[in-house]
């Protein structure tokens, strides 16, 4: 048997080998560092650059957008300096047919408005070398309110100025337009124009059988019994019916009134002629709807006897259109702009 620890115990530490095996493991641990700290610092520097790049494309969008919105400030401002609001720009020094047009639905936001028309009747009408005022219509109606608010201006400054007011009539006029026609001291159409249309309407839709067909419930909470009348989800009761039609006689009768107040003895009123049918010009003319056929260049020729036409009509300039138009657009651009200046300036940029 052999006693040497050396040979028997296998699991003995070689104070020998110790040094070369720490020797082979150090150049391993420092390639990994050195290979982890290569990778970190590529990462920043790709970090970096990225950051970089995003902050120069924010800068351009930026820059960009403020460019544009400037641009077009500018072009706004200039249009709006320079763009007439009327059709012809100044009226002429010498005598001449002021001329205002009633063109699309009435109501209470557009060109057909109360607002706008009046104001500009109320210039055709105050202007010293406008002989007479002739409202060229081509529109099918809209609210009674706003026609009955423009017939009503109409006979005041007929009154107050002592000048006539012809209504030429285009493609159409009905209902509420012709509301405001009757206003006119005389009314002209083409043969083919569409007349009259005395009549009121309300209009509306219910869907209570659809809804007790598809199993939906309506929950309608109100407080007053008839709060909600006309609901097009429940069903309409005689009482609310009777309620409408007595509301929308009474306005009928009010429009009655107008018309036959406006055209006097020439109405040659049959029973049809306020059931809210319409006829074209050359019967309208024979009911004494209308007084004649005639165009807007012959009544300010042989009417008036004043030929130079002046359009005092409403209209919207091109800077309010391009307000309109781009509006959306250029606010969202400008808000992006800001918010990307406010964002910098949290970020210290």
């Amino acid at each position: 048997m052999n006693d040497d620890p050396a040979q028997t115990n296998p699991l003995r530490d070689d104070p020998a080998g110790a040094p070369a095996q720490s020797g082979a493991t150090r150049p391993q641990a420092s390639a990994a560092s050195t290979t982890t700290q290569s990778t970190a610092q590529s990462a920043d520097a790709m970090e970096r650059l990225l950051a970089e790049l995003i902050r120069d494309r924010r800068a351009e969008r930026r820059w960009r957008s403020v460019f544009r919105l400037a641009w077009l400030l500018v072009a706004i401002a200039l249009i709006w300096t320079f763009a007439p609001t009327r059709g012809l720009g100044t009226a002429p020094a010498g005598p001449h047919t002021a001329m205002v047009d009633l063109r699309g639905e009435i109501g209470p936001d557009g060109l057909a408005s109360a607002d706008a028309l009046i104001l500009a009747l109320r210039d055709a009408f105050a202007n010293p070398n406008s002989r007479a005022v002739v409202l060229r219509i081509n529109s099918p109606g809209g609210s009674p309110v706003q026609a009955g608010l423009v017939n009503d201006e109409i006979r005041r400054l007929k009154d107050l100025h002592q000048k006539k007011v012809y209504a030429v009539v285009e493609e159409i006029c009905a209902s509420g337009a012709y509301y405001v026609a009757v206003a006119a001291d005389e009314i002209y159409v083409d043969k083919a124009s569409l007349v009259g249309s005395i009549g009121v309407l309300m209009e509306g839709f219910g869907f209570s059988e659809l809804m007790n067909k598809v199993g939906v419930e309506r929950r309608l909470i109100t407080a007053g019994e008839n709060k909600g009348m006309l609901d097009p989800f429940t069903p309409q009761t005689p009482r609310e019916r009777e309620h409408a039609q007595a509301l929308i006689d009474q306005i009928h009768q009010q429009f009655i009134s107008v018309v036959k107040e406006g055209r006097g003895s020439r109405l040659k009123a049959t029973p049809d002629t306020f059931s809210g049918l319409f006829w074209n010009g050359e019967e309208a003319v024979r009911l004494g709807l209308a007084d004649g056929m005639a165009s807007l260049d012959a009544v300010a020729r042989d009417k008036v006897q004043a030929p130079d036409v002046v359009d005092y009509s409403p209209r919207e300039n091109v800077a309010e259109r391009l307000v309109k138009r781009f509006g959306a657009s250029v606010g969202a651009g400008a808000t992006h702009a800001l918010r990307a200046l406010a964002g910098d300036a949290r970020l210290g940029r």
